[in-house]
């Protein structure tokens, strides 16, 4: 089927229309469209789900916030390892990761995904983040919940952090430094490219505006979708992923992101884990030299990084079809490895 087919754009044009700041119109709009997003014409979509158990949940945290989460688990065998997936800015795990879960649990692995608070089917205002840390601890909180399981809790487990998700899993990592076997980190936010930054006059305009309207749209921001994805066609997707937050950032979220990638950025010598990250040498969202300094300057003696030449921001979703099957593959070859190295599950100390 093609992206832009006559009937899913008019269904798409009605549904864009549709107010989404909060979660239920989100959850609305999103089983409205699911049968046409999983029908795209993209890699990731013709994944087979065959042999593979899903699982969709709605749970209130222990703030009281109702989180969506989803899992893909083998079914005729136990999982080898767990896959805690981290998403970027903006997004869902219910869209492409769709595509990117399947791939891990047809390999073996037991992948768990979330929404965060004010993202994707969470509730919350649509794409405000009042506090990082705050929010971090929403994921730490519920993956450690999975991890206690008794069916899985002798496994390796892994971080899968994207962009913004990258920086929930090194903010994980710092606050639990021994909990997690490792962490794959595809175009980390380390730190946001200078281009996307507002120059520093504006900046501090911003911060101060930030304590009076926080949840205002006021930062400016270029075409991420644009930005973000080489490949034209997969490009004309992204107005499908209907509960991906596109609007301009509210105030405080971009001054907590901006807070968050300076302070990682003064922290990658803390980082302990094996890690592999992988980044797109053409990518002008997140800087791919940040990615290269933490290569650098993270005291983990098992460490690996890959830059794809030309390649994007979106290399699971953005790139040609033979450049998403060779970051997969990058993925894949990596937990093989370091799902065998793990001899004994890791324990987290008592706080």
């Amino acid at each position: 089927m093609a992206p832009t087919a006559k009937v899913d754009n008019e269904e798409l044009r009605r549904l864009k229309e549709v107010n989404i700041d909060e979660a239920p119109a989100r959850r609305h709009v999103r089983d409205s469209l699911k049968d046409i997003q999983q029908n795209l014409d993209h890699i990731l979509f013709k994944t087979p789900g065959d042999g593979i158990k899903t699982k969709e949940s709605y749970e209130l945290n222990s703030r009281g916030v109702e989180i969506f989460s989803k899992s893909w688990l083998p079914e005729a065998s136990k999982p080898r390892a767990l896959v805690c997936f981290c998403h970027g800015y903006g997004d869902t795990c219910t869209f492409f990761f769709e595509g990117i879960a399947r791939r891990l649990a047809l390999s073996g692995y037991g992948v768990f995904a979330m929404d965060y608070p004010g993202f994707g089917l969470s509730e919350g205002l649509h794409g405000y983040i009042p506090s990082f840390d705050l929010l971090v601890q929403d994921v730490i909180e519920h993956y450690s919940n999975i991890k206690e399981n008794p069916e899985f809790s002798s496994l390796p487990s892994f971080l899968f952090g994207q962009s913004m998700g990258g920086a929930v899993s090194l903010k994980i990592h710092l606050k639990q430094p021994t909990a997690w076997t490792g962490a794959v980190l595809v175009a980390p936010m380390c730190k946001i490219a200078d281009d996307l930054v507002p120059p520093p006059v504006l900046k501090q305009i911003l911060i101060g505006l930030a304590t009076v309207l926080p949840r205002h749209k006021l930062v400016p921001q270029k075409d991420l979708a644009e930005a973000a994805f080489r490949d034209i066609r997969k490009r004309e997707m992204t107005p499908f992923n209907i509960v991906c937050y596109s609007g301009k950032p509210r105030l405080k979220t971009a001054v907590e992101m901006l807070r968050t990638t300076q302070e990682i950025e003064q922290q990658l010598e803390k980082v302990s884990l094996p890690i592999l990250i992988l980044h797109g040498e053409a990518d002008t969202v997140t800087d791919p030299s940040v990615s290269r300094e933490l290569y650098e300057k993270a005291k983990s003696s098992d460490k690996k990084i890959v830059l794809y030449e030309d390649a994007y921001h979106s290399l699971l979703e953005g790139e040609p079809d033979e450049m998403i099957l060779r970051v997969l593959s990058d993925i894949i070859s990596w937990l093989d490895d370091h799902s065998l190295q793990a001899e004994a599950p890791l324990v987290t100390p008592p706080v």
